[in-house]
């Protein structure tokens, strides 16, 4: 073997041998289209505990590639079970990836992606908090209202919803001093309101 000493600068040649175009993800197994996906999401919550919140969103749109469904393409009801399938595991994606862009302050795209997980779940209680703060703070008060309302329904104990209708009344008297938010459950989701009441979860990362 050639004595080479520590440190010393190397010189490597690389040939390209084949090319291959990447699979259509529909083409795939359903199982390898949710091992694929989930890979890339957890490189995405890699990057995102790094603080490397560019190459975390690049991850996640790339999961989101592979998490995919027939029906997207006008399939029939023979793929109902796929879409389900596959569903839990692009909210969990595309709740990753509008907080990646709202680290990125990337706004608008933020509040985009938090409508496409509505689409997909619409009692998503992340989704609803993150799309009701970035409506408000873009100033579209009365949408902002009627979403923030619509997770305290779903999670009346979450007090970060409490604080940010707090904010939302107070931008909407344009600035004065306001009594702070104050839920009526009787009024705001009926007289049957025992089935709300109920502790949140807590909230983590997936």
């Amino acid at each position: 073997e050639p004595d080479i000493p520590a440190w010393a600068p190397l010189l490597y040649q690389l040939q390209l041998l084949d090319i291959r175009e990447k699979p259509d993800p529909l083409t795939l197994p359903i199982a390898d289209r949710i091992r694929i996906g989930n890979q890339k999401r957890e490189r995405g919550n890699f990057h995102f505990q790094r603080e490397e919140y560019c190459m975390a969103a690049r991850a996640y749109f790339m999961a989101l590639d592979v998490l995919t469904t027939r029906s997207k393409d006008g399939g029939d009801g023979s793929v109902k079970a796929e879409e389900e399938e596959v569903q839990d595991y692009r909210v969990k994606c595309l709740n990753n990836l509008a907080t990646a862009q709202l680290k990125l302050e990337q706004y608008d795209e933020a509040l985009h992606t938090s409508r496409d997980v509505l689409t997909l779940e619409p009692n998503n209680v992340k989704a609803l908090f993150r799309a009701g703060k970035l409506l408000s703070d873009k100033g579209e008060y009365k949408e902002a209202m009627d979403v923030l309302k619509k997770a305290l329904k779903l999670e009346p104990a979450t007090k970060a919803i409490h604080i940010e209708l707090s904010k939302l009344v107070k931008r909407q008297s344009g600035g004065k001093d306001t009594q702070d938010w104050k839920a009526k459950p009787a009024d705001m989701l009926g007289d049957n309101i025992a089935p709300f009441l109920i502790p949140s979860k807590k909230k983590q990362f997936v």
